[in-house]
């Protein structure tokens, strides 16, 4: 399977972050031991969603979706509120 996800920082409520990974439990391992440098100054991360998809380029395509603007509306009003 392919996940995309997203992680909000803990620290740093205001962060998110949306990724794909074919292995979700070590992809958040890493987020959380700095070793993405991208997401490394906002540790520590949580999980607040993810989907599988069957197809990389399904997975890919919805990622891309969801880091544009109107995929980052339907994020804040469908998958997760700031606070």
């Amino acid at each position: 399977m392919f996940y995309v996800y997203m992680i909000r920082s803990l620290a740093h409520p205001g962060q998110t972050y949306v990724g794909f990974t074919e292995d979700l439990k070590i992809r958040i391992q890493r987020h959380n031991k700095g070793d993405v440098p991208h997401t490394s100054k906002y540790i520590p991360w949580e999980l607040e969603f993810y989907c599988a998809f069957k197809t990389k380029k399904s997975a890919l395509d919805f990622k891309i979706y969801l880091k544009s603007h109107s995929g980052k509306a339907f994020a804040a009003k469908r998958l997760f509120h700031c606070n």
